[in-house]
Order: C-alpha cells, then structure tokens, then sequence
C-alpha cells in the first residue's frame, strides 16, 4: 500500500502485518529535507527507523508529482533532488540497506512527458534541467521511477481522440501503431512514453513502478460510471499480473497501486476527485475485485 505522509497508527498497524509499504515525503517537507541533512535523518528516525522491521518499507516516495510549471509545487522543485539524497543517506547511515531494501524515488506524473503520441517519441524536454539528475540518481542507486499513470485523465481531456475501450482495455485491436509496436490500450501507450523519457534522460535500466492509477466511478466527468470504473480495475489489474508487459518492456509484471483505497468524500477539485474510491467511505466495497 501507499501512504502520502506519515501517520504513526497507520504505521503501528502496519507492524507485523506483512504489507509492504510506499510511504511519501509530503511536498511540505521538502524544503526542511533538502536543504537539512539532519532534519532528513529526524525524519527517516522518527517515521523509518522506528518502525523497521516490523513494517516492510519498499519505497520512500520523496515528493509526488512535482511540476516545475504548476503554480502550487514550482516552489519545491530546487528541493526534490537534494531530499532524496538526504533520505537515501540517513536511511544508509541507519544501516537499512538502503541500496537493498528501502529504495528511495519520487513520484511524477504524465504531464511532464512531452511528445507522449506515438510513445516512442516520449521525453522530458520540456523539465530537462529538473528531471535528468533526478533520473541519474535512480540509475546510480538502482531505484524505480515512482509515475502515477492514468488513462481516464487522458480519455476525459481528448474523447476526440481516445476511445473509451483504449482506454478502459477492451478494445478489440490495435488502436495506435508505433513503429514495430502495437498498442492495444492507452495504459501500456502512456507507461511506454514514460520509459521513453527516462531513457532519453539517461536511464535506460531504470525501471517504473505505477505508483497511481485509477478510474472514477462519479462525479460528473465523461466515463465516471461505476460500470466503466469495476471494468478498468478489473482490466488493469488481470494486465499487470498477466506477465506481458508493455510493447516496450515485454515479458514481465507491471508493479502497480491503485489508486485509492477509499472514496475522498471531503476532496476538493473536480467532482470526480471524490469517486476514485475501491470502498465508500462507510467501507463497502463498491466492485468485486479480485487480486489472483
């Protein structure tokens, strides 16, 4: 599971339990944590080391979808790089086998891959100067690229273009030709684009983990039907476990979160926002999903 910042009864409850964890550097934090080498170490202590073993970290997610030209995260940019080295150090000084065990990322998103259609043309043009040695630290330290994925954004901002079976894995051929590739639906297109904007920056051994993805089932935005959001869950995840990949990186299982646990009934934003939920907030489940 993936926790957005620290929460010590979500952690004690986590000890012994087995599940591993994802667990972010709020974007708050960024600034502290970059630019202190000892307030990373207090941080990795207090939400880390206190913990360990008995919670499982696999990854410590420093940020999530920071983006030099979004008003609301460009303050953080300067500190995202140097927060993960700050962390990656603290967590290796704490003896947690940080090249190992608890790897250290952070989380971005579609919106800054530049040229994602066809997916080979995918980069990082247009943030270069912040994505380039945040991708050489993942190579150098053998970390993932944590990339929140989602086709419904994709099919809600261009229905002109995108078909809702691309997007929702039904579509019956291939629907987008790229070279030698054939794309049968928008999440393989838009993880593929991803890795080709890390191999262009300088990682072509880096892996991506899915950090997000989801499909709302209300709100008001074009698709968000319960129907259409059982059918991506379901779809999404019989893709990741099915062992076949991407065009790009075939043969393998996709690593993937859901994106979210329970429905954000207090959310702001889009209407949608609220509907991302596996359960309501009441916790029913909303589809029968199955995991095997």
């Amino acid at each position: 599971m993936r926790m957005y910042g620290p929460n010590p009864s979500t952690l004690e409850a986590l000890r012994g339990s087995n599940i591993e964890l994802v667990l972010d550097v709020p974007n708050s934090d960024l600034p502290a944590l970059g630019s202190d080498p000892s307030a990373a170490s207090q941080w990795v202590q207090n939400n880390v080391g206190n913990y360990f073993p008995g919670v499982k970290f696999r990854y410590i997610s420093v940020g999530n979808e920071v983006d030099p030209n979004k008003a609301d995260t460009a303050q953080y940019v300067q500190f995202v790089l140097p927060a993960m080295q700050n962390v990656y150090n603290a967590i290796a000084a704490l003896g947690l086998q940080a090249s190992d065990q608890i790897k250290v990322s952070t989380a971005t998103y579609s919106a800054l891959v530049s040229n994602s259609y066809p997916p080979s043309q995918g980069s990082f043009d247009g943030v270069k100067s912040f994505m380039e040695p945040i991708i050489q630290f993942l190579a150098t330290n053998k970390s993932p690229l944590l990339a929140n994925i989602y086709p419904y954004f994709a099919y809600n901002g261009d229905q002109q273009h995108i078909t809702l079976p691309y997007a929702l894995f039904t579509a019956t051929g291939v629907v987008v030709q790229d070279d030698q590739s054939g794309y049968q639906n928008l999440f393989d297109a838009m993880l593929d684009a991803m890795y080709s904007a890390v191999e262009k920056a300088g990682g072509p051994g880096v892996e991506i983990v899915v950090s997000e993805s989801g499909w709302p089932s209300d709100g008001g935005g074009a698709g968000s039907t319960l129907d259409n959001a059982g059918t991506y869950y379901k779809n999404l995840i019989q893709h990741v476990n099915g062992g076949s990949g991407t065009p790009k990186r075939p043969g393998k299982a996709i690593e993937t979160y859901l994106f979210a646990m329970f429905d954000e009934n207090k959310k702001d934003g889009a209407g949608t926002e609220q509907h991302f939920g596996l359960f309501s907030p009441n916790k029913q489940p909303k589809y029968q999903i199955a995991f095997n």
